[in-house]
């Protein structure tokens, strides 16, 4: 039924890019289900914030892995994607799309690789010979090889298996050694089930993988044409992370309210982790930092990633209050 209920939802959003419409009508696509990366969206729509500014916001899932494209083509003003996901994208010679980053939403990278504690795997070099569970992306593959290699492993040694797992825990304790996770939840999702896990973070194993993911990405062409909106838009947003930041438990119970399917627990439990990520050491939430923003797409480019070395280009702070 709610499957049901987000494809009627995105279909009425297409149709209001046809059927014409306003800059006070704002779609944003989410990347995934909900999760507590999205918590600062929903708590400005619960609390009335984009009304207050005058904006008529609808926050929905779209198709797997089609937020980026669907913003590009102006079938939504913003979604949240990846910096990763961002860099092919827009890096390129011909036909890159027209998004641009307006806010990161979690300061560093809390991704990393995730293995049962009985697996021997605590450092890169340990994926040698072990079965690791690939998104099967360009990206993923390189950062496996750079880790691996750099930490004195074989990358040619490590097991690159397709990743259909829908549940981490799940696929550790089947057929996989290792998988890449996002600690904010399914790190946490092992720690609420008991599962004794080892851990290699990303971004404090080297710095040029301390990349932001996620982030709030704008249409660019819309966002030029619509300054004010854009900023109205992020100003909500923003009070609506400074909202989980400071009262996460309170947080947890709306985004609970519009996903009651999540686990309670591990939405409480993933808040309380994400209360101090979210904005970090940033001077204010969502601003990115040019050095480490372009620092990763030099990395994507001298790892052949990319078709242009674009640095610190595909972000701007200029919105965010």
């Amino acid at each position: 039924m709610r499957k049901l209920f987000m494809v009627l939802l995105f279909a009425i959003l297409l149709c209001i890019t046809a059927c014409g419409g306003n800059d006070a009508v704002i779609r944003v696509l989410l990347d995934w289900t909900p999760n507590t990366n999205h918590t600062g969206l929903f708590v400005a729509l619960d609390k009335g914030w984009f009304t207050e500014a005058g904006l008529e916001v609808t926050i929905t899932q779209p198709p797997e892995d089609e937020a980026l494209v669907l913003v590009a083509s102006g079938k939504a003003e913003f979604g949240v994607t990846f910096q990763e996901s961002m860099g092919p994208a827009i890096a390129k010679r011909r036909d890159a799309l027209p998004v641009t980053a307006v806010a990161a939403i979690i300061s560093h990278n809390t991704s990393g690789i995730m293995s049962l504690r009985t697996s021997g795997i605590l450092r890169p070099r340990d994926l040698s010979g072990k079965r690791f569970a690939s998104w099967e992306t360009p990206v993923v593959s390189s950062v496996i090889r750079y880790i691996v290699n750099t930490d004195g492993g074989s990358f040619n040694a490590v097991n690159m298996i397709p990743n259909n797992a829908t549940d981490a825990i799940s696929a550790l304790l089947s057929d996989v050694d290792a998988i890449w996770i996002y600690y904010a939840w399914d790190g946490i999702a092992a720690e609420v089930s008991g599962v004794g896990i080892n851990y290699i973070d990303l971004g404090t194993f080297d710095s040029a993988l301390d990349f932001y993911t996620p982030v709030l990405a704008a249409n660019t062409v819309w966002a030029e044409k619509n300054p004010n909106t854009v900023k109205k838009f992020l100003a909500a947003v923003s009070k609506g992370y400074h909202y989980a930041i400071d009262n996460p438990l309170e947080a947890a119970e709306i985004l609970l309210r519009y996903a009651p399917e999540l686990d309670r627990q591990l939405v409480i439990k993933s808040q309380e982790y994400l209360k101090t990520r979210y904005q970090g050491d940033a001077p204010r939430w969502g601003e990115i930092d040019p050095v480490r923003w372009g620092g990763f797409y030099t990395w994507m480019y001298e790892q052949g990633l990319l078709e242009v070395n674009i640095g610190s280009g595909g972000f701007t702070n200029e919105y965010l209050p």
